[in-house]
């Protein structure tokens, strides 16, 4: 019994050491806020998806809609990065969170009218798209300013991801049982007033603004020049981020368009497909919960790994299985997920050098986002020309050749955790 006691103090202290992050008075307000906000977003799709498909849209259509909020998304991310560099990253995205929760308010508001035709809402998804690619630039860069040490950053980092992935949990179950009963107006609604406490939060943060990452005052072409020059001069980062830009081509956007059509077709519709989502989610959360504390000595190389286990939902829709199989694999999938999403964040961030962040990590977000739209957009019209399993089970087959690929690389396999930031 004495042993027992002594190991359990043993597990407190270590889970308190992992949460120290949370001591951090700028991270906590902004990881409360940040939270609340992604429950509301990650509800969003599903409603987006189903005011679509219940309004008489194709799969084609909703490619489309998927695509037009991706594309403003790929188009602002290096402009995105210029200014959070420049100006700060608290006030882009402060004034993020507000024009995305305006636009989902009025989104809201066509749909409970009955006036939300495609071509609306694909103009409402757009700009909601230039509001998200203000943000993750910024977002990058204002993660080492909140928890203050640095060797808090990878927790940090991981708390964020779990938050993330909590929200991924709640958020579709919940979209799909409000979308079900109440309508998709309703959970656009909601994730309206989840950014204005997005918002709140930002607004009482106490951090200095960043500099110019020069110091001085330069033209936009100029400071994009630049960051791209510090972007290609590390192969570790430009390579898993032509990495990621196929996995969202080739992978994530046909599972994106692809599932809900064939939830709605085989697998019992919204609420079929919200507890794909949901499971997804909580595996997420559970391989955030596994990285807390932990610094694997190559970091690049578990992400990697990590990142295959995304074939398994793929493959499950390719074959046909049935939803405790889909679901099964999106639980698996999304435990690599939180894996890789962490070890990428605290990586970019320990490695880059501050002045460049916001560039290099706009850099990052745009060669991962770039074909997306694409993507989105042709899984439609392919899955009809070659059938949904084909397009999937190609998904699946890239994804684990990519990895094989990516991990023969010396500069991603041999890169050590405990390698300073590059210069």
């Amino acid at each position: 019994m004495a042993v027992e006691t002594e190991r359990s103090r043993v597990r407190r202290r270590r889970l308190g050491g992992r949460l120290a992050v949370l001591g951090e008075r700028e991270f906590t307000r902004f990881f409360l806020g940040y939270t609340t906000s992604l429950l509301g977003s990650s509800m969003a799709p599903v409603a987006v998806a189903f005011a679509v498909l219940d309004g008489g849209g194709t799969g084609t259509d909703l490619g489309w809609v998927m695509a037009a909020r991706i594309l403003p998304v790929v188009l602002v991310l290096p402009a995105g990065g210029v200014i959070a560099d420049r100006l700060g990253s608290r006030r882009l995205m402060l004034g993020s969170d507000v024009l995305r929760g305006l636009v989902q308010a009025l989104f809201a508001a066509l749909l409970a009218a009955g006036h939300a035709p495609v071509g609306a809402m694909v103009a409402l998804v757009a700009v909601w798209g230039v509001g998200e690619g203000l943000f993750m630039p910024a977002f990058g860069a204002i993660v080492p300013g909140l928890v203050g040490r640095k060797e808090l950053l990878a927790d940090g980092n991981t708390l964020l991801g779990l938050s993330r992935s909590v929200s991924t949990v709640a958020g579709p179950a919940l979209a799909g049982l409000l979308t079900a009963t109440r309508g998709p107006a309703a959970v656009l609604l909601v994730d309206a007033l989840t950014y204005g406490v997005g918002a709140l939060a930002l607004a009482g943060l106490r951090l200095p603004d960043r500099p110019a990452a020069d110091g001085a005052p330069a033209s936009t072409v100029r400071e994009l020049r630049s960051g791209w020059s510090e972007f290609t001069a590390r192969p570790w980062l430009w390579i898993t981020t032509a990495q990621m830009g196929l996995f969202n081509l080739l992978v994530w956007a046909p599972f994106l368009v692809l599932g809900p059509l064939t939830a709605q077709r085989d697998l019992g519709g919204a609420r079929a497909w919200g507890l794909v989502m949901g499971l997804y989610g909580a595996g997420a959360v559970l391989g955030g919960l596994l990285m807390l504390g932990r610094r694997p000595g190559r970091p690049l190389a578990l992400a990697t790994l990590a990142g295959l286990l995304w074939v398994l939902p793929s493959a499950a829709l390719a074959a046909g299985a049935a939803l405790p199989w889909v679901t099964a694999g999106a639980l698996v999938a999304g435990a690599g997920s939180a894996v890789c999403t962490s070890l990428y964040s605290s990586t970019t961030q320990h490695w880059v050098p501050a002045a460049l962040l916001g560039r290099l990590t706009s850099f990052g977000a745009f060669g991962s986002f770039a074909l997306g739209p694409l993507g989105l957009a042709a899984a439609g019209p392919l899955a009809d020309r070659f059938g949904t399993g084909a397009v999937l089970a190609l998904g699946a087959v890239w994804q684990v050749a990519a990895g094989a690929v990516v991990l023969a690389v010396p500069a991603v396999r041999n890169r050590r955790w405990e390698e300073g930031p590059d210069t």
